[in-house]
Parts: C-alpha cells; sequence; structure tokens
C-alpha cells in the first residue's frame, strides 16, 4: 500500500494538488494540534504511519528512545557524537541535514529557485534595502529537510547573532515539484531570516528558515516568543546571542527548508553537489 501511494504522488499534478490545493493554514494548525496529542496509542500509531510512508526514518540516532508524542518525536535532539562539526574557522559548516537544492554564486539581485525560476534576495531578507550590496559575488545554498530528518539547526561558526527578521507569510510546500510552480516561493512563505557575524573576520552571513504547510513554526532558542500562525510581530526582533560553531540555534517543528548565504570571498566546498544530502557540520563554503 505505501507503494503504490508513493507512486501516485510520484505524478506531479497529483502531487501539486493534494499538498498544495487544500487549506493550507488550517491543515497547519490541525497537525500543529494532532502531534502533540500524548495519548499512547495516538502517539504509536501516527509514529508508525509516519515510518511506513517516509521510508529513511531513522531514530537509532536519537538520545532517547521513547516519545510522548508524534511532535516530539520530529523534534528530538540526536545523542552526543552523532554530528561532528568541521573545526577549521575557514569554513562555514551546514547548519542541518538537509538534501542540497540549488546554489551557485550570487550576481546582481537573483538567487536560484528551481531551474528557470528565481527569486529576489532582497524579498527574501524580508526588504532588506543593503542584502544586494552586501551579499553580491557571495554564495548560497538551499537545504530542504524532508519530514524523516533531524529538524534542529545550529550554529555554521563561531558568531554572534546581530539581528532577526520575521516574515508572515504563506505555507506552500517546499518540495521540488511546488518550487517549479510557484514563483519566488520563498519570499511568499514563512520565515526567520537570522544574521549572523563571525568571530573569525566579523564578516556577516545569512540564515533563512522557511516554514512550509504542516511546519510553520520556527524555534529560536535566543527569542523568547514563539514564531507561529499567531504570531503578528514586530518583525524585527531584539536579539543579541553568541554561538560556538554547533551550538544549536532552534528548530523546525516538522521540517522544511534553509537557505544560507555567504559574503563575498567563501567558495562552495568541494563536497557540496546538488541533490545530494549533506549533514549537519559537513563543510558548506571555505574562505578562499
Amino acid at each position: 500500500m505505501a507503494s503504490l501511494i508513493d507512486r501516485v504522488f510520484q505524478q506531479e499534478t497529483v502531487n501539486f494538488i493534494v499538498t498544495n490545493r487544500i487549506p493550507r493554514r488550517l491543515a497547519t494548525r490541525f497537525i500543529g494540534w494532532f502531534s502533540r496529542i500524548e495519548q499512547p496509542v495516538v502517539r504509536d500509531l501516527s509514529i508508525a504511519v509516519w515510518k511506513m510512508f517516509a521510508g529513511d526514518l531513522r531514530l537509532d540516532e536519537a538520545k532517547k528512545t521513547s516519545f510522548t508524542s508524534l511532535h516530539d518525536c520530529f523534534v528530538r535532539e540526536l545523542r552526543d557524537g552523532a554530528r561532528v562539526f568541521d573545526r577549521d574557522p575557514r569554513v562555514l559548516v551546514s547548519p542541518c541535514d538537509g538534501i542540497v537544492g540549488a546554489t551557485g554564486s550570487i550576481h546582481g539581485n537573483e538567487l536560484l529557485q528551481a531551474k528557470g525560476s528565481t527569486y529576489a534576495i532582497d524579498d527574501l531578507l524580508g526588504g532588506d534595502a543593503r542584502a544586494v550590496e552586501r551579499y553580491q559575488d557571495g554564495r548560497y545554498v538551499t537545504l530542504r529537510l524532508t519530514s524523516s530528518m533531524y529538524h534542529r539547526f545550529h550554529a555554521p561558526a563561531d558568531c554572534d547573532i546581530v539581528g532577526t527578521t520575521y516574515v508572515s507569510g504563506d505555507m506552500w510546500n517546499v518540495n521540488p515539484i511546488t518550487l517549479k510552480r510557484i514563483a519566488s516561493l520563498y519570499c511568499k512563505n514563512e520565515r526567520a531570516v537570522i544574521h549572523a557575524r563571525r568571530h573569525a573576520r566579523a564578516d556577516e552571513f545569512v540564515i533563512v528558515a522557511v516554514a512550509a504547510i504542516l511546519v510553520a513554526s520556527i524555534h529560536l532558542h535566543f527569542v523568547d516568543v514563539p514564531l507561529n500562525l499567531h504570531y503578528r510581530g514586530p518583525s524585527q526582533l531584539p536579539c543579541a546571542a553568541s554561538f560556538r560553531k554547533g551550538d544549536e540555534l532552534g528548530y523546525f517543528h516538522h521540517g522544511s527548508t534553509i537557505i544560507v548565504i555567504a559574503p563575498p570571498g567563501f567558495e562552495l566546498a568541494g563536497t557540496v553537489r546538488e541533490l545530494h544530502p549533506v549533514r549537519a557540520g559537513e563543510a558548506l563554503f571555505r574562505v578562499e
């Protein structure tokens, strides 16, 4: 049955309709409520169904072996040593587990979303007028988190958080099928734009945590308000925090996409390839 359903969902039109042409806000709120039910039967059936369809769900790396709810399983922590962070100060590491999507250099105002489709960096960052100049000739990588992946994200370098912008928006799916059909999707969805300054050279980089359908809730450890469908502002969030490389910054409630933007002077690490997985702590960018 799982194999049959998977084949049906591989059809692009069916996948797009089922995962997008539904009441996205209502569905997201329902899953947010349902996933937190701490009733053993509901919990066990939910996790069993998830395992059946996720295919690659791995819980052997989790810090604990039993969970109070489906949500508790989604936001699981990993046991110590499950991820190794490259300590080279010249390297920006991946903040999360993910599948590498679009990547490249930043020329002008555009980043690649999917083949033949671009979006504007200043729109992505919430109308930041200085973004084009600051990141001209920089690099970017899009990391897509599947539902079965580890959903927490970490500091790519020793850094200070110098600002966070929350952008309230839609909840489109962020799978490749939807990215091909919805222009500037990342600029439409709910997202948190995290500006950080490296300790090593005092240059800035950006982490954009993009929410999606069933996932429109982002928890940041250095912000004292929950960023979800109920939050309505302010959009500029006061924050001042310092992190070592590998320290946990926050997590998605389920999974979505993270875009990392590095300033000029960084090159993409040679091990990073489109459509290939990357783990938190592995090299993403390296100073030339």
